[in-house]
C-alpha cells in the first residue's frame, strides 16, 4: 500500500470520529429570534473524502479542535421536533412536579434550561426569553441533551449582548442626567450667592460713599468751627486788653 493510500485511510477514520459535527454557526435574526443550525441533506456521519494535504492537516496533532466551540447541528428529527409542539408540551409539564431542572443559564432576559423527565428518562432542552419558551428539543440521549444545552446557553450570550449594552447605556444616561442636575443645582446656588454678594457689595459701596461725604462735611464744619474759635479768642484778648488800659498799676 503506497503512502497516499495510507493518508486517505487515516482521513476517513478521522472524519468518522468527528461524526459530522461540522456545521454553520447559528445566526441571530433582526427580530431577536435565534435559528439553530439544521443538518443539510447529507446524512449525519457521511464521509466526504479529502485530498491528501487536507487529510494530513485534519489529522495533525497541532490542528485546533473545534468540537467544543462549534455550534450543535440539529438532526432532521430534532429540527422537526422543535416545530411540532414540544413548546406546548413543556409548557404543560412545567407546572407539575415531575420535571427536574438540571441546569439553567441566564443572560439578560434570555435563558437556556436543561430539564429531566424521570418517568420516561427524557431530557427537554429549552431556549426562552422572559420565561417564554420558543425552542424546545426533546431527547433521551444525555450527551446530546448536554451538547444542545451548551449551544443554547451560548446563543443566550449572543442574543443578550445588545440588551445588556442597552441596559448599561441607560444606566450611564441616568447617571449623567443626575450629575447634570446636581451640577445645575450647584450652579444655581453659586449664582444666587454671587447675586447676593453683588447686592451686598453695592450696598456697602453706597454706605462707604455716604460715610465719606459725611466725613468731608464734618471736616469742613470742623475747620469753620476752629476758625470761629480763633476769632472769638482774639476778640476776648482784645477786649481784655482794652479793659486793662488806663488802670493803675498795682505795686506789690
Amino acid at each position: 500500500m503506497d503512502q497516499k493510500s495510507k493518508v486517505r485511510q487515516l482521513a476517513l477514520v478521522g472524519l468518522v470520529v468527528i461524526g459530522g459535527l461540522q456545521g454553520v454557526r447559528a445566526q441571530t435574526s433582526p427580530d431577536n429570534s435565534a435559528n439553530i443550525t439544521v443538518a443539510s441533506n447529507t446524512p449525519v456521519g457521511t464521509v466526504t473524502p479529502l485530498s491528501g494535504d487536507a487529510a494530513a492537516t485534519a489529522l495533525s496533532p497541532d490542528a485546533p479542535t473545534a468540537a467544543s466551540s462549534a455550534p450543535v447541528v440539529l438532526t432532521a428529527d430534532e429540527a422537526k421536533q422543535s416545530a411540532s409542539g414540544n413548546v406546548a408540551e413543556l409548557q404543560q409539564m412545567i407546572h407539575g412536579s415531575d420535571l427536574s431542572e438540571l441546569r439553567t443559564t441566564y443572560n439578560g432576559s434570555y435563558g437556556a434550561s436543561l430539564l429531566f423527565y424521570g418517568k420516561e428518562m427524557t431530557y427537554y432542552v429549552a431556549l426562552f426569553q422572559q420565561k417564554n419558551f420558543w425552542r424546545v428539543i426533546k431527547t433521551q440521549d444525555d450527551g446530546r441533551a448536554e451538547a444542545i444545552y451548551r449551544d443554547f446557553a451560548r446563543q443566550t450570550v449572543q442574543l443578550s449582548e445588545v440588551e445588556i449594552r442597552r441596559t448599561r447605556l441607560d444606566a450611564q444616561k441616568v447617571l449623567t442626567e443626575r450629575l447634570i442636575a446636581l451640577s445645575q443645582d450647584r450652579a444655581n446656588r453659586l449664582q444666587a450667592d454671587l447675586t447676593v454678594a453683588r447686592q451686598q457689595q453695592a450696598i456697602v459701596a453706597s454706605q462707604q460713599k455716604q460715610t465719606r461725604d459725611e466725613a468731608a462735611a464734618l471736616q469742613t464744619q470742623k475747620l469753620a468751627a476752629q476758625e470761629q474759635l480763633r476769632a472769638a479768642q482774639r476778640q476776648v484778648h482784645d477786649l481784655q486788653r482794652q479793659l486793662e488800659t488806663g488802670l493803675p498799676v498795682t505795686v506789690r
